[in-house]
């Protein structure tokens, strides 16, 4: 990646480098330095240098990382304080914005570490008082976030993912909470039996165990009402977000904000309503018939969501990854035929893989096949689960929330759910 910041710029890659560039090396470069070299590089720093050459001081940072939840929380920080007034940008899946404003589209859930710097150094430039970001675990890893310092570091939840990259559960969950074993201030799931954390500048939230923001009571009808307690103070606030891991998501939105404005939690609570929630997190597509489209791709993922709808009939309409955790098909299955009154499984991203194949691993985690429609075409399985539909049933379409494509093999096919649904009900 090659970047330009004051007049100077800035590599990673050795194909880039020239007489004119800063290369900057690190673990995953060091041996092409002399390649660098080769095409007349002279200017080298390590890169844990790089903040001493880009001034990033002055914004503050707030980072999310957790299995689920990283997207929606970061989306809300980011939405409660601009409405409170306050300039910011955001960093993550769905792209960079900066003030309200789509900078960039789609991208990784966290860029390399030049990218960071860059988009850091831009939002400073636009008068940016804070940059939420996502970390995902290979962030974490690849020490992409190298030379950040934290204002504050959020963990929504640990659970299982990313097995094709981390090998094992224990390594994944090793990854993510080295993230909490500094002394910078952190907020923290207390909920979560996989978490582990440096105590020093923590605050905690949670549904069940005692914790700094804590919530008391909650009741879904055409909103979600939560009360919480802060050092015996009652608050309350209204979302439009359904399920209880989104009570989760916005509680921990609601802390932060406190946290990082000292503003009162009353006011900061006023602004949850105005935030509608992420495209492809809980969307609801139909209310008649009743359609909701999901990124959940992991077993917890998919736990939280269903059973949100343990009062509806829920039909069920999801595949897995190719190239990716396979343990975790079966245990998808399991927890579908757990909650769902009918199951279609079908093709998600299959890349490298035979999606029969994918299917097959998944059913065997299916008790009851009775209720069960196999069909790899994901446009005819929406099609068949909105065909089942009636009055007291809800279609959950889980696995790529608002994801314009599918891949197959290497290749990038258009694909949406949502404009699938829409096409159908048409």
């Amino acid at each position: 990646m090659l970047i330009h910041i004051n007049n100077k710029q800035f590599t990673d890659n050795s194909n880039e480098a020239n007489k004119d560039t800063i290369f900057v090396v690190s673990k995953h470069n060091e041996k092409f330095k002399q390649q660098a070299v080769l095409n007349a590089c002279e200017n080298f720093i390590d890169s844990k240098e790089l903040k001493d050459y880009i001034d990033i001081s002055g914004i503050k940072i707030i980072g999310i990382t957790g299995t689920n939840g990283k997207t929606t929380t970061a989306a809300a920080i980011y939405s409660f304080l601009l409405d409170l007034g306050y300039k910011v940008a955001l960093q993550g899946t769905r792209g960079f914005f900066i003030n309200d404003e789509r900078v960039e589209d789609y991208s990784l859930t966290t860029p390399i570490q030049l990218g960071n710097f860059e988009h850091i150094y831009k939002a400073k430039e636009q008068g940016c008082e804070f940059f939420v970001m996502e970390v995902s675990s290979h962030a974490i890893e690849q020490e992409r976030i190298e030379g950040l310092n934290f204002e504050l570091k959020i963990h929504t939840n640990i659970t299982r993912d990313h097995l094709d990259y981390h090998k094992t559960v224990e390594e994944y969950i090793a990854v993510k909470n080295s993230f909490f074993s500094d002394d910078s201030k952190k907020l923290i799931n207390k909920d979560d039996p996989n978490v582990k954390f440096n105590s020093k500048n923590c605050l905690t939230y949670a549904l069940d165990a005692p914790s700094t923001y804590k919530v008391n009571a909650f009741s879904f009808k055409e909103e979600t009402h939560v009360m919480f307690n802060h050092f015996s103070n009652m608050h309350a606030f209204t979302s439009n977000l359904m399920g209880v891991f989104n009570i989760y998501n916005i509680t921990a939105a609601v802390a932060a904000v406190h946290m990082l404005t000292k503003r009162d939690l009353d006011e900061i609570c006023e602004v949850v309503e105005d935030f509608a929630g992420v495209s492809g997190r809980m969307e609801i597509i139909s209310k008649n018939p009743f359609i909701i489209i999901d990124f959940a791709h992991t077993p917890d993922g998919m736990n939280e969501v269903l059973k949100s709808f343990s009062h509806k009939d829920i039909i069920v309409v999801f595949g897995a990854g190719g190239n990716r955790d396979i343990e975790k098909r079966p245990i998808m299955g399991k927890i579908a035929s757990q909650f769902a009154k009918h199951i279609i499984v079908t093709s998600d991203n299959p890349r490298f893989e035979d999606p029969d194949l994918i299917m097959e691993d998944i059913i065997k985690g299916i008790t009851n096949k009775e209720n069960l429609v196999v069909d790899i075409n994901r446009k005819s399985a929406i099609k068949k689960a909105i065909e089942l539909c009636d009055d007291n049933s809800v279609v959950l379409i889980l696995g790529k929330g608002d994801e314009e494509y599918q891949i197959i093999y290497d290749q990038k096919m258009p694909f949406s759910d949502k404009k699938i649904v829409l096409e159908l009900l048409k």
